[in-house]
């Protein structure tokens, strides 16, 4: 027998309804960067999602209200970090706003392209941006990966209830 959706608890399409619905969708974490005309820029993105193999395009939301907006909506190049349980401290630092995010205790480099590379990390990748689409109050950004390093060591950082945690066994 399927499960029939209780239509009494379904309320009308707002953005409470949304976030309420993809509080309970776990999802990676993920520190998007890019090189600014200021200094480097980075923001939390819990939004990363695979979209082809050939070519190896991902892509990731942004609001364009966000303080890196600007530099990433200039951007040729931008920075992929796949976080690990143990970077919620990280993945805090680069959602809060108004904080320096590439100052200590946040190790960093110049890598690629100019891009802000985070060190530690479960993975990174350099993508050169191919498209910003549009959606309401965002932006979906399509890259194609150029280069990176996956084999950092760990298991991944969730984002799920409004919190950051790790896997369980």
């Amino acid at each position: 027998m399927t499960a029939t959706p209780d239509l009494e608890a379904a309320r009308p399409g707002s953005p409470e309804l949304l976030r309420s619905v993809f509080r309970r969708h776990a999802a990676g974490v993920a520190v998007i960067t890019a090189a600014g005309a200021r200094g480097p820029v980075g923001f939390t993105a819990t939004s990363l999602a695979s979209v082809a193999a050939e070519p190896p395009l991902l892509s990731f939301g942004i609001g364009t209200g966000a303080s890196s907006w600007p530099a990433v909506s200039a951007a040729e190049y931008v920075g992929v970090h796949v976080l690990g349980e143990r970077q919620g401290e990280l993945a805090m630092t680069f959602a809060r706003s108004g904080a320096d995010r590439f100052a200590p205790p946040t190790r960093w480099r110049e890598g690629p392209e100019g891009v802000p590379v985070l060190d530690g990390v479960l993975a990174w990748a350099v993508c050169r941006v191919h498209a910003r689409v549009p959606a309401g109050d965002h932006r979906i950004v399509i890259a194609e990966v150029v280069l990176g390093d996956p084999t950092g060591t760990g298991r991944p950082l969730l984002y799920h209830q409004g919190g950051f945690t790790g896997l369980r066994d």
